[in-house]
């Protein structure tokens, strides 16, 4: 969402011929919006979640790479044989 606003505004103001003045309000306007204390922590929160969501992916993504794991084919010739057994490399069209 932040970058979307600053994307929009250094948009605007490239863009604009309204000059100096208007581009002083915008940095003024923007500076206000990040300081506000309920931007802030919302921002704050944001964070927090996207960092655990992005743990909770991780352990979701380590616990379906172990099933797959188990059930791939080489993982049952070697238990049955009692040795270790290579995979076989697929060719790639």
């Amino acid at each position: 969402m932040k970058g979307i606003l600053v994307g929009a505004a250094i948009g605007y103001v490239l863009g604009a011929k309204a000059g100096r003045e208007r581009y002083d309000q915008i940095v003024r306007l923007w500076h206000r919006f990040i300081e506000n204390p309920t931007v802030r922590k919302t921002a704050s929160q944001a964070k927090d979640k996207a960092f655990e969501a992005a743990h909770q992916a991780k352990d979701l993504a380590a616990d379906a790479a172990e099933k797959a794991a188990e059930k791939a084919p080489w993982r049952h010739q070697e238990e049955a044989n009692g040795r270790t057994v290579a995979p076989t490399a697929t060719p790639r069209a």
